[in-house]
């Protein structure tokens, strides 16, 4: 069960002229969003990742004005377990729990969520945020992931397994989200 102290987001690569070759990039967009307002209503600390922003861009607007203050840690290794400031940021948030979105599901989602879990992490892949340019690479990435050890849930689920109960604080702020 995900608890709201023991869990973290990471977003994984929206970026530039990429993140719009996923397959229904509009609603994977969108999603992706709609669980960070959630996850910041619920004071989640958020770590995000660009893949060689240099040469696939920045993080696309959308997702950049909802981050705000985010700061991206840069990477060249598919995984984001290959970039020591991302271990270093997963560290110091002191969460064992992980949601992960991001793009591209059977790449750098994929090896970040498998590596996450082999080092003693509780990950947890949200389906409807997470993209690749074809549905036949992302099915495959799910259900290996799932294989692994890693979890699947929805914007939907883990927010309200976040919260637990309607009396919970930020439910007037998470229930648009979900409507």
């Amino acid at each position: 069960m995900l608890e709201q102290t023991k869990t973290g987001l990471i977003v994984v690569d929206v970026q530039g002229k990429l993140a719009r070759m996923m397959h229904d990039s509009e609603q994977l967009i969108g999603n992706i969003v709609r669980l960070i307002e959630g996850c910041k209503a619920l004071d989640l600390p958020i770590i995000q990742l660009e893949q060689i922003p240099d040469k696939l861009g920045a993080t696309v607007d959308e997702v950049q004005t909802v981050l705000a203050t985010g700061q991206a840690i840069h990477k060249t290794a598919f995984s984001g377990c290959g970039e020591p400031a991302f271990l270093q940021a997963v560290a110091a948030t002191q969460r064992t729990q992980w949601l992960v979105c991001g793009i591209e599901t059977h790449i750098c989602v994929y090896q970040t969520a498998l590596q996450l879990m082999q080092a003693g992490h509780h990950v947890e892949l949200v389906s409807d945020c997470v993209g690749s340019r074809t549905p036949a690479n992302k099915e495959l990435a799910l259900a290996k992931l799932v294989r692994h050890g890693v979890e699947l849930s929805s914007i939907e689920m883990c927010l309200y397994e976040l919260m637990q109960d309607c009396r919970h604080p930020a439910f007037r702020a998470i229930l648009p989200l979900v409507k």
